[in-house]
């Protein structure tokens, strides 16, 4: 990949000591431990179409690992979903599952709303 292609927003900078920010360094907040994250799982049916997904939020830490906790909450309930602006979503409602499974998993401070 091209270099200037990696480059996030910055066009040109007089500055000579300015770094260009990269993907690979985008987090989601300050990176916190598991069993600090304060995971919040609510239910959502609005534009939806009355369709009702379980979407889990307050994740800090990097895309990766987002998208990581997001695979295994779809691939344990055994339905899809998807990972978006930070938040991840699951079809259905499984909100007493996905909060079982990151019980499991370490997030101690994960509550539904």
């Amino acid at each position: 990949m091209n270099d200037w292609k990696k480059r996030l927003g910055i066009v040109y900078s007089t500055n000579p000591d300015y770094h260009y920010r990269e993907e690979e360094d985008k987090v989601q907040g300050e990176a916190i431990p598991k069993e600090k994250q304060p995971l919040r799982i609510y239910l959502d049916k609005r534009n939806r179409k009355g369709k009702a997904v379980t979407l889990v939020n307050g994740f800090r830490g990097t895309e990766e690992e987002l998208q990581a906790l997001g695979r295994l909450l779809k691939m344990r309930c055994g339905v899809g979903g998807s990972v978006k602006n930070g938040e991840i979503i699951v079809q259905g409602d499984h909100r007493e599952k996905v909060l079982n499974i990151l019980l499991q998993e370490g997030y101690a401070k994960a509550t539904i709303l």
